[in-house]
């Protein structure tokens, strides 16, 4: 009992000094310095999870291939999916009980539909799940989950502090900026990522903060990293005019990559989606995603070793070891396993998804991408038609851009990425060329990316379209209003007159069901106002009689803000009436609308 009167007082003095400090804030530092602060603590946070994530990843890795791999049998490779996928499964259903979504997607949902609120949970969850995932075999990447952790962190951050929705979005964006430069120690990148992927406002308002996250992730990162890069690349060969014509090639060959990654990642996760049980996932996604890591080891984790050799001209030394023992010396060969690779990897990675696996995207995309250059590479210069050679690890590079802007929807990430981590801009026209012509021929076949094809299809996502942004982030409940009399169809003209007219202070009335409560109709006070004075009516005319239907209707399950918009633009109504299952839920005006619509713009622009 003693022990429980000291916790409770415990939490008393916490919270008095925590008010203490909100007073002492509101006093002395201004709501914009404040959000300074925050964002350099939000970067710091940031390299810290990716620093965790990193270490505890590899170390799972070099446990298990150092120990098991090397010293016993490659079949390991096929049971390590398997195990990492049952130990995510039982972390999260007995240590986390919760969902853990993948990275990024989860937190679009969270600031497009949750007004940036995570959950408690959503912090440590990734960082014990993606390094299971991932050290076991499962081929995704780091950084999803590295932002998805950070922005919880930064979410959890914001409401402790008490900051409005608008700042909570900015410091999610300020987290992923910060995940981005201390995991590839690119910070200009890393704020575009943030601006291009989470549709945040460019203004000075949202740049600085932006840049103090980067800038305390990046120093974060040094720090504990020191110089170590993940992707150590320098530019060897220059870029000259006459390799345009192959850049554009390259840019449409990633475009065509692009599609095939999309389609291949949405139709693996449908089949998963209809498998209801969690065991079958495991069973059927770690089986299958064994069977192919066991054949091709480079499918194994993240893959930047695969990368890294490309660039330096050894793409022998990823595929020394190859299942069917081919030479890799006959540079068909090497171009074929290179072509396998480009094609494996997403059913790897959707593999690992669909299992249960926690990861991201990023790193499968980049994988892909520096093969795909490669390769291309490699087949223009051995193709016999051309009297000179281009470069192999430029291509490499500006194929990971170009995979990036398609499948990523994000050509800036993409082209400031590759410039900085190669420490130049020489090859800033070749990625602008390829990351254009990916993006702009992807955006025909699907117009959101993988990360938001799901909220993209719903209308839930936020985009760099104002209007569409501010009507995304409006709550239906704020705009339906109840205080409207309902009256029933077998109602006469005299029960209309003394218990809804005189009752109400609106001019329409929703006509519904006593029983159902469904919506049959609506009624205006101008049907009724040249006879409502007519008492010798007022027993043979009934509410059936006068009623008519509603010019639109808004369901309120299926609707959102856009459609309900482009409903009082097309039937020019004041009023329309809402439901929910055929079932009378209220009424929305315009001028409600448009009120609640302006007072979200000024918080947005504030």
């Amino acid at each position: 009992m003693r022990d429980f009167f000291d916790t409770f007082g415990l939490m008393l003095s916490s919270k008095k000094i925590l008010k203490k400090i909100f007073i002492w804030r509101y006093k002395n530092i201004s709501q914009r310095r404040f959000v300074y602060i925050l964002s350099i603590l939000v970067g710091f946070t940031s390299g810290l999870a990716a620093l965790i994530l990193k270490n505890f990843t590899h170390y799972i890795q070099s446990l298990l291939e150092g120990k098991l791999v090397q010293h016993y049998h490659k079949v390991f490779y096929f049971l390590f999916p398997i195990i990492g996928f049952t130990l995510v499964y039982l972390v999260i259903k007995y240590i986390i009980r919760g969902t853990v979504s993948h990275g990024i997607p989860s937190t679009l949902f969270a600031i497009s539909k949750r007004k940036g609120i995570m959950k408690q949970y959503q912090m440590f969850g990734s960082l014990l799940t993606a390094p299971i995932t991932i050290g076991f075999g499962g081929s995704v990447g780091l950084e999803g989950p590295t932002v998805a952790t950070s922005a919880a962190i930064s979410s959890n951050i914001s409401r402790m502090f008490h900051v409005n929705q608008t700042t909570r979005n900015l410091l999610i964006g300020c987290a992923a900026a910060g995940a981005l430069s201390a995991i590839f120690k690119a910070p200009i990148a890393a704020i575009i990522f943030a601006i291009e992927v989470f549709s945040l406002d460019l203004t000075i308002a949202s740049m600085l903060p932006l840049l103090l996250a980067s800038l305390s992730a990046i120093i974060m990162s040094y720090f504990f990293f020191g110089n170590d890069i993940l992707l150590p690349f320098r530019i060897e060969d220059k870029f000259t005019v006459s390799d345009v014509p192959f850049y554009i090639v390259l840019g449409l060959v990633a475009s065509l990559t692009s599609v095939y990654f999309t389609e291949i990642y949405e139709r693996i996760q449908k089949i998963f989606d209809n498998i209801g049980s969690p065991f079958k996932r495991i069973v059927f996604g770690g089986i299958a995603i064994g069977i192919l890591v066991y054949f091709i080891p480079p499918l194994y984790g993240e893959g930047f070793d695969v990368i890294n050799n490309l660039v330096a001209g050894n793409p022998e030394k990823a595929l020394e070891n190859n299942f069917f023992n081919l030479e890799t010396e006959n540079v068909w060969i090497v171009i074929g396993l290179l072509i396998g690779l480009v094609f494996f990897k997403i059913i790897a990675s959707s593999l690992t998804f669909g299992a249960g696996g926690v990861g991201g995207i990023f790193a499968p995309t980049l994988f892909m991408g520096s093969i795909m250059g490669n390769c291309l590479a490699k087949i223009i210069n051995n193709s016999g038609f051309f009297s000179f050679s281009i470069s192999e690890s430029n291509f490499t590079l500006v194929g990971m851009a170009g995979l990036m802007a398609g499948v990523l929807h994000a050509p800036l990430t993409a082209i400031f990425l590759i410039a900085e981590i190669t420490g130049g801009y020489e090859l800033f026209i070749p990625l602008m060329i390829t990351s254009a012509i990916s993006f702009g021929v992807i955006k025909y076949f699907h117009p959101h990316s993988v990360y938001a094809m799901e909220l993209g299809r719903k209308g839930e996502l936020i985009t760099h379209d104002k209007d569409h942004a501010v009507l995304t982030l409006m709550d239906m409940d704020r705009v339906i209003e109840n205080n409207f009399v309902e009256i029933y169809p077998e109602m006469t003209l005299g029960e209309i007159v003394h218990e809804a007219v005189v009752k109400s202070n609106r001019n329409i009335f929703p006509v519904v069901d006593k029983e159902t409560k469904e919506l049959l109709g609506i009624l205006l006070l101008d049907d009724i106002r040249p006879i409502m004075f007519d008492t010798t009516l007022y027993n043979s005319v009934k509410a059936s009689d006068v009623m008519q239907d509603p010019p639109e209707i808004v369901e309120l399950e299926e609707d959102k803000m856009t459609d309900i918009m482009k409903k009082f633009q097309d039937s020019g109504a004041w009023n329309l009436p809402v439901v929910n299952n055929n079932q009378y839920h209220g009424f929305i005006s315009k001028s409600k609308l448009l009120t609640v619509y302006r007072r979200k713009l000024i918080e947005v622009t504030s």
